[in-house]
């Protein structure tokens, strides 16, 4: 046994478990403590950590929706959009409509008008011409005696030629 101590390893392993045997349970203590504190740490990490994911997992599902709110929300816009675009062209092809009638009638008192002023223009004309017509037959044709019984027949019609412009 003698030569168990004559060798420095043997005393270096005597003196560890030596160490340990005296030292061991404190030390295991506050090794077992830090790991205990290390495990608590990491506990509340992983609480903290489930409590984020929840969190970022409700604010996942509120965006999600309030993206699809605003989804449906943009569709009935997009719908009522076109509604309006449709009473809008709707409105605007009746109002040219309308236009398109109203210049037409405009047109047409125009034309009315022109030919009602080229009948007035015909009849003007035709009356000059069958007053200068009438004045040759008259001047070449009539004797002066004939001439008085027209002038007295007609101041003899008068009479009932204005009668019949007032009824008229």
């Amino acid at each position: 046994m003698g030569e168990i101590f004559a060798e420095p390893r043997n005393w270096v392993a005597l003196a560890f478990i030596v160490f340990f045997a005296l030292f061991g349970k404190k030390l295991w203590g506050a090794i077992a403590g830090m790991l205990d504190e290390r495990a608590a740490k990491i506990r509340a990490e992983l609480d903290e950590a489930a409590r984020l994911r929840n969190e970022a997992a409700a604010m996942l599902k509120d965006a999600q929706a309030r993206r699809d709110a605003a989804a449906e929300e943009a569709r009935q816009m997009l719908a009522g959009a076109k509604v309006e675009a449709a009473r809008l062209a709707q409105a605007a092809a009746a109002e040219a409509e309308a236009g398109a009638k109203r210049r037409e009638q405009m047109a047409l008192d125009r034309i009315a008008a022109a030919e009602k002023a080229a009948v007035d223009e015909v009849r003007v004309t035709a009356a000059e011409v069958a007053t200068v017509a009438a004045r040759q037959v008259i001047a070449d044709g009539l004797s002066a005696t004939a001439d008085e019984r027209l002038v007295d027949r007609a101041i003899a019609q008068l009479p009932t030629a204005l009668a019949q412009r007032r009824v008229a």
